[in-house]
This record gives structure tokens, sequence and C-alpha cells, in this order.
């Protein structure tokens, strides 16, 4: 089981503590316990059964949720942050890959629902949601889910879930719905897919299920990458000063920007360049490293999965990132 499967989803644990809302009957309903240490885990669905499946078991899990991110160290998983990078404040290394997935998740908040439709019909309401989405989804199958607000407040409060015809990146999915009402907060690789049903105490849940299946296409189709580059950008003017220079947040957000453009170059490498590339990419990013603005497994990791996207084998990608920053902190220029 690869985390870095498409069809993977990452599964947080918090030990102790609670990932769903409690509502008391006189009204009053509390928040998501705050959870900064994590145990993570890989889980597969690779096709909408077994996501159907997977949903059902974690509704009964009210201290774990889903994410879209990869495990990044297999090693690293216990009492771990939800990190994408290095923290410069603290030394914690990244846990988090932000990679494609062949799933999603849609979050559709106070969603009219038209009269006649009872808020405990949740396949009407689904009906209603996926017709607000664009016309790829409207034939296609899904799994809707009840949010802990759904029947408490006005409006269909719904999670949608369904499996894509190709894996896509969180900002492919932002540019490809940035008209759609839906959150776009769930595409970020490090935020939490709440996933339990909330708990109530003093009284029952009102809906009789959380979870309903609507039949139609396996996928959706989602638009070739082509149509989801985002156009190029003008050349900027300002120069960022050396990466021994910058702090705090400005030298994470530096850092997390030149990784992701080393990953997009590397794998978008000619045939007969591959190599070359990542080794400079790697190269580059090494000094980062050195720097403490990235770590060395974060950026290994990488590496070899850019690289394995432009056709090279598992492996390479790491040799060749270890093989630099190893020269990097032995000081080569």
């Amino acid at each position: 089981m690869s985390a870095l499967d498409p069809h993977a989803l990452t599964l947080a644990t918090a030990r102790g503590r609670r990932l769903c809302k409690l509502r008391h009957a006189d009204g009053t309903v509390e928040d998501y316990d705050l959870a900064k240490r994590l145990d993570l885990r890989t889980a597969m669905a690779h096709d909408l059964d077994a996501l159907h499946r997977l949903l059902l078991d974690l509704l009964h899990r009210p201290d774990t949720c889903a994410l879209r991110g990869a495990i990044a160290d297999p090693a690293r998983v216990q009492g771990v942050r939800r990190l994408l990078h290095r923290d410069p404040e603290t030394g914690d290394d990244g846990t988090l890959l932000d990679v494609p997935r062949a799933w999603l998740s849609l979050d559709l908040d106070g969603l009219p629902l038209p009269g006649g439709i009872d808020p405990r019909d949740l396949i009407g309401g689904g009906r209603v949601a996926r017709l607000v989405l664009p016309p790829a989804f409207h034939g296609a199958a899904c799994i809707i889910g009840a949010t802990a607000g759904h029947a408490f407040k006005p409006g269909a409060r719904l999670r949608l879930w369904a499996m894509l015809s190709r894996p896509v990146t969180g900002a492919e999915l932002k540019r490809w719905l940035r008209a759609a009402p839906v959150d776009h907060v769930l595409f970020g690789a490090a935020q939490c897919i709440y996933t339990s049903a909330p708990l109530f105490a003093g009284m029952d849940d009102p809906l009789p299920a959380r979870l309903a299946r609507l039949d139609g296409a396996q996928h959706v189709e989602v638009p070739p990458a082509a149509a989801l580059v985002p156009p190029p950008r003008p050349a900027a003017s300002v120069s960022y000063p050396p990466a021994a220079v910058l702090t705090g947040p400005r030298a994470a957000s530096y850092a997390a920007t030149a990784l992701a453009r080393a990953a997009a170059r590397i794998a978008a490498a000619p045939v007969d360049s591959r190599h070359s590339t990542a080794l400079g990419e790697a190269w580059s990013l090494g000094r980062l490293v050195a720097a403490g603005l990235l770590g060395e497994g974060e950026v290994r990791v990488v590496v070899d999965t850019a690289l394995q996207r432009a056709g090279k084998p598992p492996g390479e990608g790491d040799a060749v990132a270890r093989w630099a920053i190893t020269r990097r902190a032995g000081g080569a220029a």
C-alpha cells in the first residue's frame, strides 16, 4: 500500500481527542477539540464502493479525520503535526506531501433546498447538490454525507464524495471548481476533512442516516490537464534575497515556493534532460536544506516523486537528491 497511490487517503487519529462536534439537547454545540499531534496511516479506495465502505466505518470514529496529503515519511507517523514543509520556528520536518488524488470531497454549505425536499432526504438533497456543480457531476455516481449542521441550520449542508477520471492536484481542483459553490479550503493537502458523525448528548440524531449513495457513471470526467494549467504570469520584478537572510513566515513561503517549482520542472522535463534537470533542481534545493528551511526527507521524496512522474524508476530521484544535499552540507558551492 503506497501513500502516493492516487487512490489513497491519509487518516489522522487524535488520541483522546474529539474530531467531531458535540451537540447538546439545549441547543449548545461544542466544537472540535484542538489536536496538534496526530497519528497517520494510509487507507485505500480504488472505487466508489470501497470509498463508501471506508466512510461508513469512519462515521463511528470520532477521533479520526481524513487528509488529501500523502504521508511523507512512513517512519514518522506517530504524534506528528500536519505540515507540508519544515517549520522554521520549531524545526519540525514536513509530514505530508501535496499529491494528485483520484477522489475528491466537496463541501456545499447552506445550499437552498427546493420546497418539498425534507432535509432528512439525503438522496433528494444530493440530487440538488449535483446540479449546482459543473455538468460533469450531473450524471456521476457519488456519496452524499450530512455535515454536523445539516438539519439544524437552514439549507442543505452536505459533503459530496466522488471518484475522478484521472488524479488531480488541489491546485487543479481550485481552478476547475473556481465558480462552484464549494469550500476550496478542503482542497488543501493538510486540511482536515471531518468524517465522523457528530455526537449527541441528551438527544438523538434527527437524521436516520448520514451517508447515502447516488447512482450514475463511476467517474466524474475531469477536464484535460492542459485546460487546468494556470495562465503564464509576467516576470516578477522583485528579487528574493539569499535564503540565509530570510526568517519566519517569509522564509517558509520562499522555501515552499522553491520546492513546488522544482517539482514542476522535474516532472515536465524532456526525456533527454530528466536526470540533469533533477540534479540541477536538487542542487538548488540543497542550499535550503543547509539553511534549515527545508527538511532533507521532504526534498528527497518530492524529487523522487517528480522524477517518477517524468518517467524515471523509483529511487533514482532519491539518490540524486541525497547526493546533492550531502555535497551542499559539505560546503560545495
